[in-house]
Formats: C-alpha cells, structure tokens, sequence
C-alpha cells in the first residue's frame, strides 16, 4: 500500500497523522499504529482486500442511501436543510417525504429532486447520483425527530429514515448561577464516606444525610465520583472510572437498611440480629480502607434474601410495590433486561472460572447477546435475570430520593455527578454494543509532564462512524442515564468530544493517535439533554486541550474546570484569583492529584519513588524541584491576596508542614474568583495526606479504597468543616 493511500484512508477514518504534544514537539504517528487502528475499527487493509477497495466503500457509503442516517441542526430558528441522494434517472420522479416530530401527528408531503438545489454528483456502480438539499417548510422545536423518503408511487411508504435532532444553542443553567451568580458544595467518593451506620462502604442513605448537612451548611450542591454499574462479582475491581455498564449504578452504593422490604423481611431482621454478622459490619466499619470484597460478600447476602421475601410477597401477590417493579422493567426496556442478563451471566461463569473477568472470558457462543445460547440462558434463569434488575430498581429509587431532598431543601444545584469517558472492555455496556466499540484499541493520552509515558486508560473508544450510523443512541443513553438524577454532570475528558488519543492493540501510549469525532453534533446532544434533564454541563478540560474545544464550549454555557495546582502564567506563578473564567468550576485539586496536604508535603512524589514510577532519577528530582518552586509560588500568591497566615514569611521552610491555617487560606484564595461553582475535596479539609488514585498504578497501590477520616455523624461538630463553609458562604454568597 503507498503512503498516499494509507494517509488517505486514515484521513477519511479520523485518524491524525501527526499531533504536536505538550512540549510542543511534532509526533509522527508510526504506520504500524495506523494499520493497527484501522483494523480495530474494522477496516481490513490486508489480505485479499485491497486499501483501494476501503478507500473506495467509505467514499461511496454516503451516496448508496438516499438520507444520512442522522442530521444534527444546531440553529432551532433557521430552516432545516436536508441532503437528499437520489438516481440522475430518477430526478423528474415525485417523492414522498415525511417529518415525525417527536410529540404530536407526522407532517407529509411531495417533493420534486429536479427542482431542488443541487450541491454535487457522483458516479456509482456505473450509475449517476445527484446530492440535492430539501428545505423542510416546518420548523420543528427542539428534540428526536424523523425524516423519511420514498417513491410517491409507493403512497408514502418510507424507503428510507433518517433521524432528525433539533438542539439548542447552549446548555442548561441553573438560576442561581445566572448573571454573576456564584456557589460553593463539597465534593466526595461516595465509596469514601465514613458512617456510624453504613456496611463498611458509602451508600445512598449517607449521601441524603450528606445533601442535608450541606444545604445547612449553606452549600448548594453535592460533587460526587462516578456512581456507574461496576462488577458485583468481582468487586475488587473497584475504578469508578472503569464501570461495567454507564447506563446503570453500582448496587453496592444501597443502603440496605433502607430498602422497602428490609422492615418487613424476618430473614434480614435475622440476619441483623445475629451478632456474628454484626461483628462483620463493625470491623468493616472501622476500615480505613474499603474492604470491596467482604463489603459485597454481606450485602449479597442480604440483597439475595430481600429478593426472594419480594418474590413472594409483592410479585406473587401482585401489590403496589410489585406493581411498581413491573413499571420500572417496562421503563428500563431491553437495556435494563440486558444488563440483567449480563450480572447473571457474569455469576454463573465465574463459578466455573473464578480468575476469568469479563465476557471475553465466557465460552464463545455467549459473547453474542442476541445469540441462541444467551437466549436460551435468559429463560432459563429468568428469576437470577430480574434479581439484578430489582437491585437497580432499589439503587435508582435511592439515588432519587438523595435529588429530591436536595431540591426539596432548596439547593440550587444539587447532586453533582460525573460521566466516566468510557466503560471496561469486560462490562456489559460494551458487550450489549458490541458494534460500537473498537473493542482491541483503548483511550489513552499521550506523554505529558504528569505521565512521561502517556496514559492507558484501558477503555475501549466509540468508532466515530459507527455511532453515526446508530442515530446516536448510545451517547445520548449515556447522557441521559447521567443527567437523570444529577443538577450538574461533569464530563470527563470532554476533549473526547472533537478528538480521542486512542492507544493501538498491544502498543504503548507514546505509539498512539488522535482519533476526529463528529464535534459539533455531539455538541448539539449534549445541549439538548442538558435542557431535558435541566442539568449543569461541567467539561474536565485538563491536558492537552485543543484551542477549538474551550472556544465552542465556552458560548454554550459548559463550565471549565479549572484546579488551583494547575492555573498558572508562562513563568510558572500561580494566576490570581480575579484571572480565573467566570465560566467555570474551580477546585484546589481532584482525585487524580495529590491532596491538599499531600501536595504540600510530597506524599504522592514519595509514592511514585517507592514503587518505582519515575522513568529516571533525573525526572524525580526534576520533579522535587518542581513542587519546591510550588510551595513558594502558592505562598506568593497567597500573600499578594492578603491572605498569608500571620507571622509567616514566603520561606515554605516556615511551613514545614500544612497548616490550618494554610489549609483556610487557599480555600479563601479560591473562593475569591468569579468562576460559578467552586467544590470542596473533604480530604483537603480533613487534612488527610493519602490520595484517592495513584495515575500509572493498578496493584502497586489500592486505589479507589481509602476512606474519609471521621464519620458523617461528627462533621457537624468538626471545627475545620464549620470554618471553611462559613469563610466561602461570607465569600460566595448564601442564597437561602
């Protein structure tokens, strides 16, 4: 294959060939990446299939049907043009066309190709093809529409659809951060949090208590890690970032006290009342570090036990709360029952093979959800298929009830979720859309100052083309199982959006390239489900991030995110806080950086020392110098504010370690800019030192695990939480 040829094909399949990276040194993407990305989206180059040949099916894919299979219209007030393919022989031929709106009776008429626009033509299999624009004479509101087409003579029968989406110019804001409106909430691991009366890990009924201690505390809202569907056989795979499935929520998060049939299960009130088992949630209690698989171990056992009692009693007896299961099975749809049918499928094959993870793992005629074997396992464990639809039944009632208390107590923005980038190649969300997925390829990032090797985040990346051909679906499933229960969804990674590093099979990060997505469209999703569900869009643009994202993201409303370790001018010091964007969410640091305390002291660079991260001696203590230079630029900053602790000079030797004192004033500092939402880590004002994720580590450290330092029940007696939310309510504002 020539060089042209290839460049060609990888052109017209997204793939860059070159990217410049944060030092701003041009990287050559290596041929054999590009071969080997190609192939993962299943593009055959080799063998008796020639690149002429690829070339040649991507050209003409779009001329071979009459209507793309999706049009995102971004301009709800202009006219909407639709390209239309027809035969040159076929011109003078009449159409019939038909616009479905989303709500209400379809519109329908005829249109004739030879008076319309012609924009280009193209021969195919010997055949002239002629692209036309149809101007649709309704103008349709926001939502999910349909387009067809079809041979009049046929009286309107559709040959072809399309789906039509109609989106608004901008994302959803909340009042309370209308004009210069400000606010402030803390931010958690849910998994994280510490209770008198929790099973060894966070669940939903901490974080209800959670949403009324800060909305007292005069916060208006909730930051939250990933909440997604993880692994309830095999727990110990722990990274929220990692989910098995984004459209659902990790059952390990239920609070099973609080689960309708608890009270009335005589099998729980057993359980409960043995002290054996009340000596395992005592000592799961006292952790410091969440224990996954003996946290599952107990509540699986009482989940099994709360089922079979709603069997019987509710589902057998056709009540209220059976009558309500049925509704929410309705709801939930296919997705739901495949989720199911993946927990269960996850379960009987690991008995079989306790060391195997995920579905590639399972014997070939399973890995097809709509194969005969899974079909035939479906029916046959029908009852283990909906146990695990009623455990998402149970957690998505929870998670409501958390939202609505936090309407219900007048926070103006509430729970503030995040949306992971992708799922784990052995989950249920990639094996149900299978076809989506570059399943051998994963997302990454490329080398940087933080991970000089780039990153292998391990998550298979959507395939551009093929999402399009899927209308979408499922990127707005995603959004939407997001937005549902969430006043603000962070979006990870949201440069993922236009471009992805993507990672080729069996290569490193340093041999990957970036992959173009359709930007603007998904854009356009991302505003209309952020009206649906009236929810605040946070885009996660650290890194390397092209100048084109923040400058379409900005006019929509989407917010930065802008951490405090990392905004700083040319020569190194950090901005003040008045050079902050007012369109933004700010914090001093996040879950993949070290803690406030953490930061101060090095933890994190003696970690990466001890288990040999460093690529070099010499980066490490390029590195040391680095956070020596920090300390003092943060002191400098502080001062300049006003805000260094009294009797302190900019010497860091003057701290030798971090202070409350120093701990109030950086938060102060933050708190000054006009960015709209600030979030408060509650491990930097618990002065813990250990971080939550060690990046570039899998077992060298537990990740994912550590638990906050007091318990919920004392933050309201807890000196350092009363200081720090009435310093940012006298800063930022106290709506109620």
């Amino acid at each position: 294959m020539s060089d042209d040829g290839l460049d060609r094909l990888c052109e017209l399949c997204g793939i860059a060939l070159d990217y410049h990276d944060i030092w701003g040194s041009r990287r050559q993407v290596p041929e054999a990446s590009r071969r080997a990305l190609l192939a993962a989206m299943g593009v055959r180059i080799d063998g008796d299939r020639s690149p002429e040949a690829a070339i040649r099916e991507i050209e003409q894919r779009p001329w071979r049907r009459a209507l793309p299979p999706v049009l995102v219209w971004r301009d709800s007030r202009s006219p909407i043009r639709i390209p239309l393919t027809v035969a040159a022989a076929r011109l003078e031929q009449p159409l019939a066309w038909t616009f479905t709106p989303e709500q209400g009776e379809p519109f329908r008429g005829i249109l004739s190709p030879h008076r319309l626009p012609q924009l280009a033509e193209r021969v195919i299999d010997g055949e002239r093809q002629v692209r036309c624009i149809f101007e649709l004479p309704h103008l349709p509101g926001i939502g999910y529409h349909g387009f067809a087409v079809g041979d009049d003579s046929q009286a309107g029968t559709a040959a072809e659809s399309m789906r039509l989406i109609v989106a608004p110019s901008t994302c959803y804001q909340p009042e309370i951060l209308a004009g210069a409106g400000r606010t402030w909430g803390p931010a958690v691991q849910l998994y994280a949090v510490r209770s008198a009366r929790n099973w060894g890990i966070g669940d939903f009924g901490d974080l209800r208590r959670l949403v009324e201690f800060a909305a007292q505390a005069g916060a208006d809202a909730v930051g939250l890690n990933p909440l997604h569907a993880l692994f309830p056989d095999q727990p110990a795979h722990a990274s929220p970032y990692s989910p098995s499935n984004r459209m659902w929520l990790n059952v390990l998060y239920l609070d099973v006290e609080s689960m309708a049939d608890f009270a009335e299960c005589p099998a729980a009130s057993g359980k409960m009342s043995d002290p054996s088992f009340q000596a395992r949630l005592q000592a799961l209690r006292e952790q410091d570090w969440v224990d996954y698989p003996a946290v599952a171990a107990v509540k699986m056992e009482v989940f099994d036990l709360l089922w079979r009692h709603f069997r019987g009693r509710h589902l057998g007896r056709a009540t209220e709360l059976g009558r309500q299961f049925g509704e929410y099975q309705r709801e939930g749809g296919r997705g739901l029952r495949l989720h199911g049918l993946f927990e269960a499928l996850m379960e009987h094959f690991r008995r079989d093979d306790p060391a195997g993870f995920g579905w590639g793992a399972w014997p070939q005629a399973y890995r097809n959800p709509q194969s005969p074997a899974v079909r035939a396992f479906e029916e046959e464990h029908a009852e283990r298929v909906e146990f695990f639809e009623y455990l998402q039944w149970q957690a998505e009632l929870q998670l409501a009830s958390a939202e609505r208390r936090a309407a219900e107590l007048g926070m103006g923005v509430g729970l503030y979720q995040d949306l992971a980038l992708g799922a784990d190649r052995g989950g249920a969300e990639t094996w149900i859309e299978q076809p989506v997925f570059a399943l051998p390829a994963s997302a990454g990032a490329p080398p940087d100052d933080f991970n000089p090797l780039g990153q292998n985040w391990g998550l298979p990346p959507m395939i551009p083309h093929r999402l399009q051909e899927a209308g979408y679906r499922p990127f707005i499933d995603v959004l939407r199982a997001g937005m549902r229960h969430a006043g603000a969804l962070r979006i990870d990674h949201v440069m993922g959006l236009m471009r992805l590093f993507w990672v080729p099979p069996d290569g490193s990060a340093a041999q990957g390239a970036y992959v173009r997505y359709p930007f603007d469209d998904l854009l356009g999703i991302l505003a209309l489900e952020s009206h649906r569900n009236r929810c605040l869009v946070v885009g996660e643009d650290l890194g390397t991030v092209p100048d084109e994202v923040r400058a379409a993201l900005a006019p929509m409303g989407v917010l930065s995110y802008r951490l405090l370790l990392f905004q700083k001018d040319w020569e190194g010091s950090f901005l003040p806080p008045a050079d902050y964007p007012a369109q933004a969410l700010v914090s001093v640091t996040t879950h993949d950086l070290p803690t406030l305390r953490g930061f101060w002291q090095g933890r994190d660079l003696q970690l990466r020392h001890t288990l040999e991260l460093f690529p070099s001696e010499s980066f490490r203590q390029a590195q040391l110098e680095a956070r020596s230079q920090d300390r003092a630029r943060l002191l400098a900053a502080l001062e300049r504010e006003g805000l260094l602790p009294g009797g302190a000079g900019l010497d860091p030797a003057d701290y030798p370690e971090m202070t409350w004192e120093l701990v109030r004033a950086i938060h102060l500092f933050l708190a000054r800019a006009p960015a709209k939402l600030m979030v408060v880590q509650m491990e930097d004002v618990l002065e813990q030192s250990e971080p939550v994720n060690l990046p570039g580590t899998t077992e060298q450290w537990p990740n994912w695990r550590r638990k906050l330092s007091i318990e919920l029940e004392r933050w309201a007696v807890d000196g350092r939480i009363a200081d720090i939310a009435e310093a940012l309510r006298d800063v930022r504002g106290y709506a109620r």
